[in-house]
């Protein structure tokens, strides 16, 4: 049976839809996902699928929630509040411990600091605090000379910012976004979900693997006590099942600034929208060099976590050259671990997003999204 498609696209869009509904064709029959569009401010695709599902579901977004993170840090860059190229120390002084009093807060945000995690891993409890996982980090040994290489902070970069920006207008980072970007520009982009709004929350499913892909040849898998291990928590006492975290209450409520956001693509299509141009009759969030500066490469090359070429911005990921080349080498955004992405590509205007409920094999941007971003940029150059 063929799975129904809702929603509407703008004129010249249809070929997004199209190639929406060909992606949903080709997934198993419970497949759930929504597709989000704007260009220069106007909302061009609208799109989802799924039994119960519609436009106002919410999924866990996994890593994309550091995109929403991470403007809040952009915003207070901008307004002078926080300065890129003072040592965090200067915000945050017990950080100095272990030889990381040379970092800069540039540094930091792109992937520079070495404090990936910690020698004993955390609780779920913990991952889902970030003041006690900074307070943790501060005392951490990093585990490659801060500044001199960088690595994927995948659970702790959220942590890490947010505490800079506690220490520098004594709001914690959940608040400062809460306040000056999800609330006054209406996003449903949310870190910390407020408990009235939780039935709207669509728990993860974990992801299945198609026959194919059991027998694809694999990278050889992380000892223990890699790199790797430590960066996604999988040397604690209980490891970290990544791809069913959003579904721990005490995450979605609290909404760790690394992992722990909840949000439809509307609001992370919207969220990128409202960063760089107009929208809704709203400026933007961002000055035209702000979102350049934190679209500028800062760590590229190879990534010592996830063992591959990576390339980062302030801590966005650099999404023409990891993800999509036909993109603008500005684009700035961020992916998520159950195959969300979200983005905003100054030189077109084009800001996406795109979440599903099932985890995507292997993790990170579901295949789908090199498909669907194609067709969706092909149309806005067109438009």
């Amino acid at each position: 049976m063929t799975q129904e498609i809702h929603g509407t696209v703008a004129d010249g869009f249809e070929a997004v839809r199209e190639e929406f509904a060909a992606v949903v064709a080709a997934e198993p029959p419970d497949h759930e996902s929504q597709l989000c569009a704007y260009v220069h401010g106007r909302r061009v695709v609208d799109l989802w699928t799924g039994d119960g599902a519609d436009a106002c579901s919410l999924y866990g977004v996994h890593s994309a929630t550091k995109g929403a993170a991470l403007l809040v840090v952009a915003l207070l860059v901008q307004e002078g509040t926080l300065e890129l190229d003072r040592r965090v120390t200067y915000y945050w002084p017990e950080f100095a411990a272990e030889g990381k009093g040379g970092l800069t807060l540039r540094e930091l945000l792109a992937h520079r600091a070495g404090v990936i995690g910690t020698d004993t891993g955390f609780t779920t409890a913990e991952l889902a605090d970030d003041r006690v996982v900074a307070e943790r980090l501060a005392d951490q040994r990093p585990y490659w000379r801060p500044g001199t290489a960088f690595g994927y902070h995948a659970l702790v970069l959220g942590a890490l910012a947010g505490e800079v920006v506690r220490r520098a207008t004594g709001r914690t980072l959940q608040e400062v976004y809460e306040e000056r970007v999800r609330s006054p520009h209406r996003l449903d982009v949310h870190l910390g979900l407020p408990a009235p709004l939780d039935h709207r929350f669509r728990p993860v499913r974990p992801m299945v693997r198609t026959p194919v892909q059991r027998v694809a040849p694999v990278s050889p898998p992380d000892g223990p006590h890699s790199l790797a291990a430590i960066a996604f928590n999988r040397n604690a006492a209980r490891p970290t099942d990544l791809a069913t975290l959003p579904n721990e209450p005490a995450v979605r409520s609290r909404g760790p600034a690394s992992v722990g956001g909840v949000a439809s693509a509307r609001g992370l299509a919207g969220l990128y929208a409202a960063a760089i141009g107009e929208r809704e009759g709203r400026a933007p969030l961002l000055k035209p060099d702000t979102v350049a500066e934190f679209g500028q490469f800062h760590s590229v090359g190879y990534d010592l976590v996830v063992r591959t070429h990576r390339s980062y911005g302030l801590g966005f990921q650099a999404t023409a050259d990891t993800w999509h080349p036909f993109l603008g080498a500005g684009a700035l955004g961020h992916s998520g671990a159950g195959g969300c992405q979200a983005f905003a590509d100054p030189f077109s205007g084009l800001a996406y997003g795109y979440t599903r409920r099932r985890c995507a094999y292997p993790g990170g941007a579901a295949p789908e999204n090199q498909r669907l971003v194609a067709a969706v940029h092909a149309s806005a150059l067109g438009s």
